[in-house]
């Protein structure tokens, strides 16, 4: 009987070790597997972004005109940097996210920091006097932000010293021996091709490639929405108006009067105005290169006269050709620009804001071809030639 009850107690004592066991085993993670997901963009073409399960790969597909190659980023967010080993030789950058320290190189890059909150990673500009923004002028006159030298020729010496984890630049034809010098220092250079889109909002969806960078992708998302409502609004508000004026764009440079294409972004945003552009039926890439007789000839009785190139009054462009001055519009003092509108060193707002707000700009423009739709709207950009 003794022997019985000790084999009881061994039992006992034996299941009750086993249960606390169970109770304390921590259960080994199961691998999950998740499939690749490639995100897709309403208008944007220039690039993709695949989600993999622990990092992402940003792809530019055209990141000039008649680009022969793409360029492919690995965004791996930074606590899993230890744990994640990729052949380098695959990619053009192996990125830590969210980016730390940046350097951009056109003022258009300059909004979308601002818009995800993040400007305070910019380290570094070619052309700093070009900036309007005054919360990035701010860091610019705090000196948390260098001067690079200009666009052609970046001062890398500065640059390295810098050691930015990503310099965003933008390619005419890939040949960019500064760029060159950069990558071979270990930092990857990204080229943006947001100038390279079709329509406006294609241009402004950009904005989704800088939140991969920032892990912003939803905030990223809700800023390009929010744009875009307000864009098909005042589209929509545009439509039902009967009066369409006619208009002119460009002036000569030299001997040839440049002026926007009918399937470039400009004409898109004159045709979501519900304007007359007198182009619009003429497709090209680019600008087109008209003979001065040839835009007269069509334009002369137009209502309004938009972007005339650089000139800043009507003074100006008298001075620069006497036969502007034929022009119903001048005549009519219906020319409107945006060079007068500039930031405190100089640098103009359009440049730097109006890809990344499409809608802003198509606003201006209802309001100068429509005033009665948007009584109570001040122009952003665009103000009238005196």
């Amino acid at each position: 009987m003794k022997n019985l009850t000790t084999v009881r107690k061994l039992l006992t004592l034996a299941l009750l070790i086993s249960f606390i066991a169970c109770k304390n085993e921590k259960k080994l993670p199961t691998e999950v597997k998740q499939d690749v997901v490639k995100s897709e963009f309403s208008y944007a073409n220039g690039f993709s972004i695949t989600h993999n399960e622990n990092f992402k790969i940003l792809t530019i597909n055209n990141p000039w005109p008649k680009a022969e190659k793409s360029f492919k980023y690995a965004l791996i967010p930074r606590e899993n940097l230890a744990t994640i080993t990729l052949n380098s030789d695959e990619y053009d950058g192996i990125i830590a996210t969210p980016v730390e320290k940046i350097v951009v190189t056109s003022t258009t890059h300059i909004p979308a920091l601002e818009l995800l909150g993040v400007e305070e990673t910019l380290v570094g500009f070619p052309g700093t006097d070009y900036i309007s923004s005054e919360k990035t002028r701010a860091l610019i006159n705090a000196e948390s932000i260098r001067e690079l030298g200009k666009n052609e020729g970046i001062n890398t010496e500065v640059l390295l010293e810098l050691q930015p984890e990503v310099v965003v630049g933008f390619g005419i034809d890939g040949n960019n021996k500064t760029f060159e010098t950069i990558k071979k220092s270990g930092i990857p250079v990204m080229y943006n091709g947001d100038w390279v889109e079709k329509s406006p909002l294609a241009k402004a969806e950009w904005i989704k490639f800088f939140g991969a960078l920032y892990n912003k992708t939803a905030e990223a998302d809700s800023i390009f929405n929010s744009i875009e409502k307000a864009y098909n609004n005042a589209k929509t508000l545009a439509s039902k108006v009967k009066n369409t004026p006619t208009v002119l764009s460009g002036a000569l440079h030299k001997d040839v009067w440049y002026l926007p294409s009918g399937t470039s972004p400009e004409a898109q945003l004159l045709k979501d105005a519900n304007v007359n552009y007198l182009w619009q039926d003429v497709a090209g890439e680019g600008s087109l290169a008209l003979s001065f007789e040839a835009v007269f000839t069509k334009g002369k009785s137009a209502d309004i006269w938009l972007s005339p190139s650089y000139y800043n009054s009507l003074e100006a462009l008298k001075n620069a050709n006497e036969h502007y001055t034929e022009f119903d519009a001048f005549k009519n003092k219906t020319v409107y620009s945006f060079v007068n509108v500039t930031g405190a060193t100089g640098g103009v707002t359009y440049y730097e804001e109006g890809t990344a707000r499409p809608d802003l700009v198509l606003k201006d423009i209802i309001k100068v071809c429509h005033p009665e739709l948007l009584p109570e709207y001040e122009t952003h950009f665009f103000k009238p030639l005196k």
